[in-house]
């Protein structure tokens, strides 16, 4: 049971991702995903990779009758929760539906774990939380800023609730993770970013804008006080980012943690701005990208990036992958796709 791992939002981006580090590391793994903003094929790729099928349970983990079967009917200690939709601009604009889903899954994840006497609970949060900070980096002691999105709002407020569930529950434990910018894809090209419709985030826009698919790629200003005037952001590659979930459920597992809730920040702890990303991308690839400066947009922070200090010293974890690496992947993900 203690090497059994319910992996909710687990066909997505990141949530593949972490289920084939899983797998890699010994775990067995139970994926529920309602493939509202995944697809079946990660969990094919999933499968190529590793060798194994996880098994999966199509389910919305706001219904708590059919996630209640899920404890009734499967063994595991540790859940990591991803199912939560992740789009800034979106939250602004359908702020009900985020907080409806973001909220009401975790709640009912975390209710059924009291329920079942299940024990270890993983929270994918994000450095949303740090806001325009004042002092750069951030460590886990930054104050939290108000949120500027319905988005950023709920992992505050998911943070808020894991706490005082664990305060309240002596036989649970609870990690979240700050995730900076997820990027990338499995070398393989066999799993990746897949989003919906237009990106909302800048490196998929990239390969698409490369593939042809975009016809231009916008840099959203370049008159921020930075060394080249384009946003400061902490890129961390996704296969990195999935490594320190195993980690963290390795924490909880051992009984390694210090105290029953921890956060850690996960990034590179390096700042790249949005130029040098994009001339990363043409250097890794060997291509010239058609992209163009436009108007700042609303919210988008100066800079932010991580002090990852914490997650090195206390979870062994550190990010290994060169960004260039990373770019190279992002863009062989993109081609497999358009085959």
């Amino acid at each position: 049971m203690n090497n059994r791992v319910l992996v909710t939002g687990g066909a997505g981006y990141i949530g593949s991702h972490t289920t084939v580090e899983l797998i890699n590391a010994g775990y067995e793994v139970i994926v529920v995903d309602n493939l509202s903003n995944s697809d079946r094929s990660s969990l094919e790729g999933i499968r190529k990779i590793t060798g194994v099928e996880p098994k999966f349970i199509e389910a919305d983990c706001c219904d708590k009758e059919a996630m209640r079967k899920v404890f009734q009917e499967h063994e595991f200690n540790s859940v990591i929760h991803f199912a939560a939709y992740k789009a800034v601009g979106e939250s602004v604009a359908e702020p009900a539906k985020y907080y409806r889903n973001n909220i009401l899954s975790f709640v009912t994840i975390l209710e059924l774990m009291t329920e079942f006497g299940r024990k270890n609970v993983l929270f994918s949060s994000s450095a949303t939380v740090y806001g325009d900070a004042d002092v750069l980096p951030v460590t886990e002691h930054t104050p939290r800023k108000p949120a500027t999105s319905p988005y950023g709002n709920t992992k505050q407020m998911a943070e808020d609730i894991l706490r005082d569930m664990v305060a309240a529950n002596q036989n649970l434990a609870g990690i979240a993770l700050r995730y900076f910018n997820p990027i990338g894809a499995h070398p393989s090209a066999l799993i990746g970013e897949l989003p919906r419709g237009v990106p909302n985030n800048l490196v998929p826009y990239i390969t698409q804008t490369a593939a042809g698919i975009r016809e231009c790629l916008s840099i959203f200003g370049d008159d921020y006080d930075t060394p080249d005037g384009s946003c400061l952001r902490d890129y961390i590659d996704v296969v990195d980012l999935a490594r320190a979930h195993v980690v963290a459920v390795e924490r909880m597992v051992s009984g390694g943690s210090k105290q029953r809730y921890e956060i850690f920040n996960i990034g590179t702890g390096r700042p790249v701005s949005v130029f040098e990303l994009v001339r990363g991308f043409e250097q890794a690839n060997d291509l010239k990208l058609n992209y163009k400066v436009a108007p700042r947009r609303a919210g988008d922070v100066t800079a932010v990036w991580a002090d990852t200090t914490l997650a090195n010293q206390e979870l062994g974890w550190r990010a290994e992958r060169e960004l260039l690496d990373t770019l190279r992947a992002a863009w062989e993900w993109e081609k497999h796709v358009r085959q």
